[in-house]
């Protein structure tokens, strides 16, 4: 196995913030949420973006597969796609009389599957392997995919009729869940002007990376510094969301997990080579309030997985008073 050596931090703060300019030039304002999706991508995960249409997730995808310089394939998921539409499958070769295998759209540096909540959840799980593993298995055999990989998925959750919800256990894939909101009146007026200016619908903005050079920059976020306190800080709010009355199942390991990763690539975008309790926060949400199964009785009254998050940021205790109370 091939071993990447991984860039300084200060390069991956340079580039990061390189890559943030570069998609700002078409994507108006969402700098956080921009900031959050480029931390997952360092982190080396997947990000849902959900929220509804017409709000720039698909633009914001592709120009993040721009200027990361990965291979972009798009996925447009409708109720008769099939897993064989998402991996690919064996195809007849009459000419050497055998049968090869036809890569599909997941053999991408960036995979956008976009409305994932339209497919039925057969061709949902197709995906399932893909973003775990980083492989596909079809027919018995297995085929590694690109190196990195990345889903972006996008998701409508208002229309309930034709959707099919993702399930939890597709959903804890997701590093993070991000949405994107609505602008304010002077972003939107500037995303008129923008289109106006150039004078066509499509945006291209040229690649600040390359694939070789996302790894080295991954690789180097594999190099920041997390101390136990803020570990600990980690587990006790993944722990809160158990015993919160609101929650019937919290967050997994996988949640403690995500916090910690996301929280690196935070601190390195900030050019730091250590975490800090606000990384750890930054991405608290995003991280942990999809990974959360609400009792019933909760949506009556409108209370989130959101909401939870927000509520437990504020009471469970950072690692400055933890370290006090000791």
């Amino acid at each position: 196995m091939t071993t990447v050596d991984g860039a300084a931090v200060t390069e991956v703060a340079a580039v990061g913030d390189s890559v943030l300019t570069a998609v700002g030039e078409v994507v108006v304002g969402r700098r956080r949420t921009l900031r959050l999706a480029v931390a997952a991508v360092l982190a080396g995960g997947h990000v849902l973006l959900e929220d509804v249409p017409g709000l720039g997730k698909t633009l914001m995808a592709r120009s993040l597969a721009q200027a990361l310089g990965l291979e972009f394939r798009r996925l447009q998921c409708t109720p008769d796609l099939l897993p064989a539409d998402v991996t690919g499958s064996f195809l007849y070769d009459p000419a050497g009389r055998e049968f090869t295998f036809r890569h599909g759209p997941v053999f991408a540096g960036l995979l956008l599957a976009d409305e994932i909540n339209r497919t039925p959840p057969k061709t949902q799980s197709a995906l399932l392997e893909a973003m775990q593993e980083r492989q596909v298995t079809v027919e018995g055999r297995t085929f590694p995919l690109p190196r990195p990989f990345h889903v972006l998925a996008t998701a409508n959750p208002v229309e309930y009729e034709g959707t099919y919800p993702l399930p939890e256990a597709q959903l804890d894939r997701f590093l993070l869940r991000l949405d994107v909101g609505y602008p304010p009146a002077a972003e939107e007026l500037e995303v008129l002007r923008r289109r106006l200016s150039r004078q066509r619908e499509e945006t291209e903005i040229a690649a600040v990376v390359d694939a070789a050079q996302l790894a080295r920059l991954q690789a180097g976020v594999e190099q920041v510094r997390v101390d136990e306190d803020v570990l600990r800080y980690c587990v006790d709010l993944v722990a809160a969301t158990r015993q919160h009355p609101a929650v019937e199942i919290g967050a997994s390991p996988r949640g403690s997990l995500a916090l910690t990763l996301v929280s690196r690539a935070l601190a390195v975008l900030d050019g730091r080579d250590f975490v800090v309790p606000e990384d750890v926060k930054e991405c608290a949400v995003a991280g942990l309030a999809h990974r959360l199964t609400l009792r019933p009785e909760t949506w009556t009254s409108g209370t989130t997985g959101v909401d939870v998050v927000t509520e437990l940021l504020d009471k469970v205790p950072g690692p400055s008073s933890t370290r006090a109370a000791r």
